[in-house]
């Protein structure tokens, strides 16, 4: 397919059949997707922090008139007529996203008043639409309040049957109330909730000092404020780096006390987790570590939770320290979690854009004064018609007579009150004297046609003085609101001045002084308490290792005798068999060359046979078990394969305490790893199947971390039997088949250099070629 862009060489097709080239089909295509993903269904709107769907599922609340002091109605009428009317999309998704803006401990201020099951912090998911009712909450109305008084603009909904708001009028900062997260076509957002009261205080500073800083600002919002609490332990300056760039993380810990239980002993009480964490997912990986015993020093765990949450963490024993207990937790499960920042948010409701704190308060701002022009503007053609129809009234009752005269017996008294030159009458009022009608009037005036239908329209009970009187009080009342209404809309300064008593009086009803607005996170210094190995959260016991041929695994209470008859399953019988204790690391190496980790307080008890090893690390079906050896930091260990290839490697770069173990040596199909041997001498020797042994120097292996090795000894045939690292003075002993010790002094015969053929072995030489 050509890369041009040019589609004049193509051939013309018949019928509505385009041709053009694949690439620029497909970008468009997909460029229009990815579009539509970002604009109306990913990312919020900066102004009123919603996404499309949102917005949707509260305006179609408001036209069922579902207010927060009114009635329920089926969550399955509400997503009905929000996915009939303005969201054709399925109902499970927009069930869902109205649930969960009834669910506290995912918002930090509901705007849906849900009644019912809408699911709980243990992850449980909400009943079905039939099961459950709605109804909005105050927040929510704060967000549409003045939609009737022309705030926003207005547009077609899907099939151009009605008329759906483009953005709500938003009485608050909503983006950073409650949050948003979301995921486009090559981007994402991901806002965490805020406190109200700190929101709207860094908003008045902010209309105070349009350029203040972002330390200022950092006074009055130091933080998150997760609708489910926790302890916020990141540092202020990374805070700061957060909200100045849009894109940051915050540490979030569990909150916790300890409960004292006499007589030295104690417990810990979880009382709050990080936000979106699920209490029952987090209650199974906590009961895990203590199955497992990856925290030795985690006696068992509890959940208690009623409607609040109260989870028990004991301890080993009284002497564990409650310190190193959490922050153990605290890196091997979700009791802190990192929530990360990516204010990623549409402006204006069509540029995405990463913003800073002070870029999302100032688009909220800005909208709130487009707002109060809009409305104040609006208000301002409705004083001036209901003035024009004072005027009439007023033109009316000066000359009632005559009024009534054409009302009698005119056959269009429209048009006949609109043609008669009214003169001014009579003041019908003391206060009359004065009155500067607003429109303009003459001696002569004439009536609208607004005022005349207005007139044709008025009761006969109206007629009486107490209503010309009050006319005469409406008038004033609205020529001086209309007066404030035009200064207002000349100045910046009444127009700040109002957006701050409007959000002066949204926090009096949402602030800390309220029970929804009082701040539930705080903030604290990280209480970092030196990582403790695992071996000294362990009590130290002497444990015997049992590990059957079948590899059956099981650790004997205590250093029983290594002759001990025990018991195995039928055709099974023991393989290794060593004293060890509960501190120990075991290595278990495999034939195919990797090394896995297990602590030995690990192993199930003596009790029974065992477990099969290959349940607790990943050793897979074909590879053997060479060797279960415990583990000696700082030691070194010669490996060697069958194939004759082997080097010297680190003890402790064989440790690696995960399932799936650690590849050391490399070995290819058929060939097998060999025991490792201890490198403690300064000669190796080696034997292979053809019964050649050979002597060389310690030094002329490479020491690795994990590799293939180099040739230790020749062969034309067969491969490797055993290797083992001696000391050249001290000659080389073994036992024969009659178990008596043999020993030969001299090895000079032997002596070589790496790699070669070696000579036949000494006389009374094992058969099965072992050192032993």
């Amino acid at each position: 397919m050509s890369d041009t862009n040019d589609t004049d060489d193509m051939p013309p097709v018949a019928g509505d059949v385009v041709r053009e080239p694949l690439r620029r089909a497909i970008g468009d295509r997909y460029l229009t997707y990815a579009l539509s993903t970002i604009m109306h269904r990913a990312l919020p709107d900066a102004r009123d922090g919603l996404k499309p769907v949102h917005r949707r599922i509260l305006y179609a609340m408001r036209e069922l008139r579902l207010s927060s002091t009114g009635g329920f109605r089926k969550s399955a009428k509400i997503s009905g007529d929000v996915m009939g009317n303005y969201h054709p999309h399925g109902d499970a998704a927009i069930y869902d996203a109205m649930a969960r803006l009834a669910q506290d401990f995912a918002v930090r201020y509901p705007l849906v008043d849900g009644q019912g099951n809408f699911g709980n912090i243990d992850g449980d998911n909400p009943a079905a639409a039939r099961y459950t009712e709605a109804r909005m909450t105050a927040a929510a109305e704060a967000l549409l309040q003045g939609l009737d008084e022309n705030a926003v603009d207005f547009r077609d909904n899907y099939d151009g049957t009605l008329q759906e708001p483009i953005v709500l009028p938003a009485a608050y900062p909503n983006l950073l109330a409650n949050g948003a997260s979301g995921i486009a076509v090559g981007m994402a957002t991901n806002i965490p909730p805020h406190n109200l009261d700190e929101l709207i205080a860094a908003c008045l500073h902010l209309i105070k000092s349009p350029n203040a800083r972002d330390e200022t600002l950092l006074d009055h919002i130091p933080g998150p404020d997760f609708p489910t609490g926790g302890i916020i332990v990141e540092p202020r300056e990374n805070i700061l780096e957060a909200y100045r760039t849009g894109r940051g993380a915050f540490r979030v810990r569990a909150r916790h006390h300890i409960e004292d239980l006499g007589k030295g002993q104690w417990q810990i009480i979880v009382t709050e987790i990080p936000y979106q964490v699920q209490k029952g997912k987090l209650i199974e990986k906590l009961a895990e570590l203590v199955l497992a015993k990856k925290v030795p020093i985690l006696g068992d765990i509890r959940d208690e939770s009623a409607d609040d949450i109260r989870i028990v963490l004991e301890p080993k024993s009284r002497n564990v320290d409650p310190d190193v207990l959490m922050n153990t937790l605290y890196r091997m499960s979700e009791l802190e979690t990192r929530f990360s920042l990516n204010m990623n948010v549409l402006i204006d409701g069509v540029t995405p854009r990463v913003c800073g704190l002070r870029e999302v308060l100032q688009a909220f701002l800005d909208h709130r004064r487009d707002v109060l022009l809009r409305r104040s503007a609006y208000r301002m053609e409705k004083i001036d018609h209901r003035l024009e129809v004072l005027e009439g009234f007023i033109i009316a009752y000066l000359n009632l007579d005559r009024v009534i005269d054409i009302i009698r017996y005119d056959d269009a008294p429209k048009e006949a009150l609109m043609h008669e030159p009214w003169g001014e009458g009579r003041p019908r009022a003391a206060d009359e004297a004065d009155y500067q009608s607003p429109l303009p009037t003459d001696r002569q005036a004439t009536l609208t046609e607004v005022q005349s239908e207005a007139i044709l329209n008025m009761r006969l009970r109206a007629l009486r003085r107490l209503e010309e009187m009050a006319l005469l009080r409406e008038r004033d009342a609205l020529m001086e609101e209309r007066a404030g209404l035009q200064d207002l809309l000349e100045s910046d300064d009444i127009q700040w001045k109002t957006i701050s008593d409007e959000l002066r009086d949204v926090r009096k009803q949402f602030g800390k002084a309220t029970e929804l607005g009082r701040r539930r996170s705080d903030f604290a210094e990280a209480v970092e308490v030196a990582d403790v190995p695992l071996e000294a959260m362990i009590e130290r016991e002497p444990v015997t290792v049992v590990c059957s041929r079948m590899g059956w695994v099981r650790a004997l209470s205590g250093h029983v005798a290594l002759d001990k008859e025990l018991k195995f399953k039928d055709g099974d019988g023991p393989a290794y068999m060593f004293h060890a204790e509960t501190t120990d690391k075991l290595i278990v190496w495999g034939s195919d060359g990797r090394a896995f980790t297990m602590m030995a307080n690990s192993l199930p008890g003596g009790r029974g046979m065992g477990e099969p090893l290959r349940l607790m690390i990943d050793l897979p079906n074909e590879t053997e078990i060479v060797d279960i050896l415990i583990h000696k930091a700082g030691r070194k260990l010669l490996l060697a394969s069958s194939a004759g290839d082997g080097f010297v490697v680190p003890e402790d770069e064989m440790v690696a305490m995960r399932r799936a173990g650690k590849a050391v040596m490399t070995v290819k199909n058929g060939v097998t790893a060999l025991k490792p041997v201890a490198a403690e001498g300064d000669h190796v020797a080696c034997i292979g199947d053809n019964r050649k042994m050979l002597v060389f120097p310690l030094a002329d292996l490479p020491e690795m971390p994990r590799g293939k090795g180099v040739r230790l000894q020749k062969f034309k045939d067969g491969g490797l039997a055993d290797a083992k690292v001696i000391t050249l003075a001290d000659g080389l002993s073994w036992s024969d088949p009659a178990g008596r010790t043999r020993h030969e002094p001299d090895l000079t015969e032997w002596l070589g250099t790496r790699a070669q053929a070696g000579r036949m072995a000494p006389r009374g030489f094992p058969r099965d070629n072992r050192f032993g």
